[in-house]
C-alpha cells in the first residue's frame, strides 16, 4: 500500500454530489440504499445545530445491531469530530432509525474491518476507494490491512 496523495474532504460542487444521498434519504427513498448507507444525525460541535451525514456501511453486527463506517477523510473529517465529541447520535439504516453511541476502533481492529469488507466488495475496495481516499493497492489482504491500519473506523451501538 501507498499513499498517493493527500486528500481533503470535498468543496464546491464535488461536495454536493457527495451530500446528494442525504436529499434521497430526505426524500423517503432510503431503501434504495438498503443496508450499503447510513444517515447519520448528529451535533454541530460549536454551533450546536442539528446536522446529517451519510456514510458507507464497511461492517453491521446483527447480533447487537451495532454498525462499522470509517471517516474516508481521516480524523479531521467534521462529522468524525463531532462524532467523538459528542458520541450520542442517532442514524438511519432503511427506514429504521436508532439511537446509538459512537466508539472509536483501534487501529488492528480496522485493519481486520477494512480486510473484511475488501473481500465482500473487491471492486470498490480495490479500485474506487483507494482512488478517492489516495492511496494504491495491489489487492492483496496486507494491502488493505494497512489501508485499514491508515483510516478511523467507527462503530455505532445501539443504547
Amino acid at each position: 500500500m501507498q499513499i498517493t496523495k493527500n486528500v481533503r474532504p470535498p468543496k464546491g460542487l464535488r461536495k454536493l454530489v457527495f451530500r446528494f444521498p442525504i436529499y434521497v434519504y430526505r426524500a423517503g427513498l432510503s431503501p434504495l440504499f438498503g443496508q450499503r448507507l447510513l444517515l447519520l444525525h448528529h451535533i454541530g460541535r460549536v454551533s450546536g445545530k442539528p446536522r446529517q451525514a451519510v456514510l458507507e456501511v464497511v461492517d453491521d453486527d446483527p447480533a447487537d445491531d451495532s454498525y462499522v463506517v470509517a471517516s474516508g477523510w481521516g480524523p479531521t473529517a467534521a462529522w468524525y469530530r463531532k462524532v467523538m465529541h459528542t458520541p450520542d447520535v442517532t442514524i438511519q439504516v432503511g427506514r429504521r432509525t436508532i439511537p446509538v453511541r459512537a466508539a472509536k476502533l483501534d487501529e488492528e481492529d480496522g485493519a481486520k474491518t477494512f480486510a473484511k469488507y475488501a473481500a465482500r466488495h473487491r471492486a470498490a475496495a480495490k479500485y474506487l476507494l483507494p482512488r478517492l481516499l489516495g492511496y494504491s493497492v495491489d489487492g492483496s489482504e496486507a494491502d488493505f490491512r494497512a489501508v485499514g491500519h491508515q483510516l478511523p473506523f467507527i462503530r455505532f451501538v445501539p443504547h
